[in-house]
C-alpha cells in the first residue's frame, strides 16, 4: 500500500511478503478473531466466542486511575512495576494459593498475561526445544513458542477424563529435547480444572525429566465448587514454575492490559530484561487500578463468580437439552460440548451456525490436539442472550436432523 497526495491509500501491486521471516509468515491468523470479525457489526449476531467478561471494571477501580490522572501520575514506574503493587501481587497469591514470592525479585508486572507468557518462552527457548502444551488449548502458546524458533508439542487431554492432563499421556510425549510444560489451569477453552491430586503425578514427571513449566492461571480466581490449585504450590515446583497470572477476567479488566509473572529470580530477571526493552513498563495508570482492584475489588469479584456460575448451569443444561453432549466445565467460562453427533466438522458446524442461526461461536479445532468434534461456547453473556442461543442453535440442529 502507498499514501497519494489526497491521503488515500493505493495498491502498488507489489508483495513484501518476501521480506518477512519464514517463522511469521507460516504463523496462521487467530481462528477466534476469524469468527468474531465476521460476527461484528451485525446486531442480530448472539455472540458466544470472545472471552470477554461482559461486565464493566468495578467503579471504585476506574475512579483510582482516574484520580491518578488527576494527580499528574503518567510517567514510567520501575520496570518491574511499582512496589506497592508487586507487594500487593505477591500479598495475593499468598493468601489466596499459598504460594509465597519476594515482592522485590519475584514478581514482575507485564502488559497482560499475554506478554508474560510471551517473555517466558522467549527467556527459555533454545531453537529446536521442545515445548509441550496440553491441548485443546489456549491459541497462542503454540505460535509464539514456534516464533521463538522452539517445537510445540501437542498432549491431547480427553472429554472422558474432564480435559484434565495425565500422567502418562504427558510421560508418552517427553523426549530428550523437551525443555517446558506450559499449563493452563482453569482451562480455555474446555473449563477443565485440575485438583491437589491431580497435580502430584505431574509434578513428579516434571522434577524427574528437569522440566521448567509455565503454569498460566488467568483463570485462577473463577471455578465453582473446588478452589483453585496453584501448580506453584506444589512441593518442590514453586522454583520450577513461572506463575503467569492478571486482571482480565476476575475483575473485568480486559482492555487494561495488566498482567504478572512470578518465578525464580534468575528467571524473572531473564524475563525483565527483555521487557525493558521492549515496552519499558505496564501502563502507570493501569498499574494504580490493578492495586485498587487487589485490595479493594474481591468482593465484587465474587458476584461476578456467582453470576457466571448461575450462566454456567444454563447452558450446560440447555446444550444437552438441545442433544449436545457437554462435560461439566469446573473453571473459566466456556462450555465445550461435542458437535460430533451433527456429522460436521467443528469449523462447518461453526460456520453455518453463524451464517444460518446467527450464533457465534468458535470450532474446536483451532485449539489444538482434541478440539475437532468441539464448539467453545463462552457464556460470559447475559442469561437472555444465552437463552436465544440455545433457541437458535436447537432450531439449528433440529434443521440439520431433518435433513
Amino acid at each position: 500500500m502507498s499514501v497519494n497526495s489526497q491521503g488515500q491509500t493505493e495498491q502498488t501491486g507489489r508483495s513484501m511478503t518476501s521480506y518477512l521471516a519464514p517463522r511469521v509468515r507460516e504463523i496462521q491468523p487467530s481462528g477466534i478473531r476469524r469468527f468474531f470479525d465476521l460476527a461484528s457489526g451485525n446486531k442480530d449476531i448472539i455472540t458466544l466466542g470472545v472471552g470477554e467478561p461482559d461486565f464493566i471494571t468495578p467503579w471504585h477501580v476506574r475512579e483510582a486511575c482516574v484520580y491518578s490522572l488527576e494527580r499528574g501520575f503518567t510517567s514510567y514506574t520501575s520496570n518491574a512495576g511499582t512496589p506497592e503493587l508487586r507487594e500487593a501481587i505477591a500479598e495475593y497469591l499468598n493468601n489466596s494459593y499459598d504460594v509465597k514470592y519476594n515482592p522485590k525479585d519475584e514478581v514482575l508486572v507485564t502488559v497482560g498475561a499475554s506478554e508474560a507468557i510471551d517473555l517466558a518462552l522467549r527467556a527459555l527457548i533454545v531453537p529446536g526445544d521442545e515445548i509441550l502444551v496440553p491441548a485443546p488449548c489456549y491459541i497462542s502458546y503454540s505460535p509464539i513458542t514456534e516464533v521463538g524458533g522452539g517445537i510445540s508439542v501437542e498432549i491431547e487431554t480427553f472429554a472422558k477424563d474432564n480435559f484434565k492432563l495425565k500422567a502418562d499421556q504427558l510421560k508418552a510425549k517427553i523426549t530428550p529435547k523437551s525443555k517446558v510444560l506450559i499449563l493452563n489451569y482453569p482451562s480455555n477453552p474446555t473449563g477443565g480444572i485440575m485438583s491437589y491430586e491431580d497435580w502430584l503425578p505431574i509434578a513428579k514427571i516434571v522434577e524427574e525429566h528437569d522440566l521448567i513449566v509455565i503454569s498460566d492461571e488467568i483463570y485462577s480466581e473463577l471455578t465453582y465448587g473446588e478452589k483453585h490449585v496453584s501448580f506453584a504450590a506444589i512441593p518442590g515446583m514453586r522454583d520450577r514454575t513461572i506463575l503467569v497470572n492478571g486482571f482480565s477476567k476476575a475483575f473485568a479488566m480486559t482492555g487494561w492490559r495488566m498482567g504478572y509473572a512470578c518465578g525464580h529470580p534468575d528467571l524473572i530477571y531473564a524475563m525483565l530484561k527483555i521487557h525493558q526493552y521492549t515496552v519499558m513498563c505496564a501502563p502507570v495508570m493501569g498499574q494504580v487500578a490493578a492495586l485498587e482492584a487487589l485490595k479493594n475489588g474481591l468482593e465484587e469479584k465474587d458476584h461476578m463468580v456467582e453470576s457466571y456460575n448461575q450462566r454456567r448451569r444454563l447452558i450446560v443444561q440447555g446444550l444437552r437439552d438441545i442433544g449436545l453432549t457437554c462435560h461439566e466445565p469446573q473453571g473459566a467460562f466456556y462450555a465445550f460440548p461435542s458437535i460430533e453427533s451433527t456429522g460436521l466438522s467443528s469449523d462447518e458446524f461453526a460456520t453455518r451456525l453463524l451464517m444460518e442461526s446467527k450464533v457465534a461461536a468458535v470450532p474446536g479445532n483451532v485449539f489444538g490436539a482434541g478440539g475437532e468434534g468441539f464448539l467453545r461456547c463462552s457464556y460470559a453473556t447475559s442469561v437472555t442472550q444465552l437463552s436465544e442461543a440455545l433457541h437458535r442453535m436447537g432450531q439449528f440442529i433440529h434443521k440439520l436432523k431433518q435433513g
